[in-house]
């Protein structure tokens, strides 16, 4: 089996066949650097399942929007953007977003499965909506694409300093007088937004990966927002664009390589900084051994 997967890669034509796929590379980079701004607000939110959640009812609206011949991407959007408002709408009260988002994902991906097992077309095209694919972005899905990653990109850096404080503290920000529940709306729709961007690249199951991985690697070394966010930028970006130069070489589908590679960007952040914890413990024990007892 190994022999099999290690002989599916070649290097032959390498250039012409990233020329094919340069859209993709295009859109991977800049939803990645969208990643890297929207994802230290969803790790601060704890949303990481939400985006989950909003992924498997985009997945459904893609689904159907590939049944009905339509855009795929603007069904992908809707899907999104609806389940992220509803999601919101719900846990507004309770802010049990979990509860929530638990009783959609099954029924959103159910709708999808069964959108897609009424489609007649190509099997490539409904693969790819569930795990992404190398050529699926065409000139006018990656202006679309990349547009709209920009602008979340632009809207969130307008609100960043009231949304990081409700991000952190709520109660503290409502009694300061803070939107609570326009800015957390708000942000609903953002990242219904931007899982249907990211949807089209790594597909509806893998989308963490592009979200949330880089933001929870990068938090595991640093805890200031704008070192967090240029850190999980540039490993959403190195993770996508890296995934899919070595995809183009063989025949797998472009996913296993995007989540492998942020998946080893987190465990290489995860020991770093454990190591910077661990020697900043020794360094404290040694300044308190070293100080004269009174």
């Amino acid at each position: 089996m190994i022999e099999q997967f290690t002989s599916s890669f070649s290097t032959e034509d390498y250039w012409e066949l990233f020329w094919l796929v340069r859209n993709s590379v295009i859109t991977a980079a800049v939803l990645g650097l969208m990643g890297g701004v929207i994802g230290i607000f969803i790790m601060l939110r704890r949303s990481s399942l939400v985006v989950h959640g909003i992924a498997e009812i985009s997945f459904a609206g893609a689904a159907l929007a590939l049944l009905a011949g339509v855009d795929v991407v603007a069904g992908s959007a809707v899907g999104a953007v609806a389940a992220a408002v509803l999601i919101g709408i719900l846990s507004l009260r309770d802010r049990d977003t979990s509860a929530v988002t638990a009783v959609l994902m099954p029924f959103g991906l159910g709708l999808g499965i069964l959108f897609l097992h009424l489609y007649q077309g190509r099997s490539a095209n409904r693969f790819g909506l569930l795990t992404g694919q190398v050529v699926g972005v065409d000139d006018l899905q990656t202006r679309t694409l990349v547009t709209s990653a920009v602008l979340i990109s632009i809207v969130l850096v307008l609100i960043w300093r009231p949304l990081m404080f409700v991000s952190v503290d709520p109660q503290l920000a409502a009694a300061r007088g803070v939107s609570v529940g326009v800015l957390s709306m708000g942000f609903m729709v953002l990242l219904g937004l931007a899982v249907a961007m990211s949807v089209q690249v790594v597909g509806a199951l893998l989308v963490l990966s592009l979200l949330v991985v880089p933001s929870a690697a990068a938090l595991r070394v640093s805890s200031r927002p704008l070192t967090v966010v240029l850190l999980s930028s540039g490993i959403a970006v190195v993770s996508a664009v890296g995934g899919i130069m070595i995809a183009i070489t063989g025949t797998v589908p472009i996913s296993p390589y995007i989540t492998t590679l942020s998946f080893l960007f987190y465990v290489g952040c995860l020991l770093i900084g454990r190591r910077r914890r661990a020697t900043s413990v020794a360094r404290q024990t040694e300044r308190s051994l070293s100080k004269p007892s009174q």
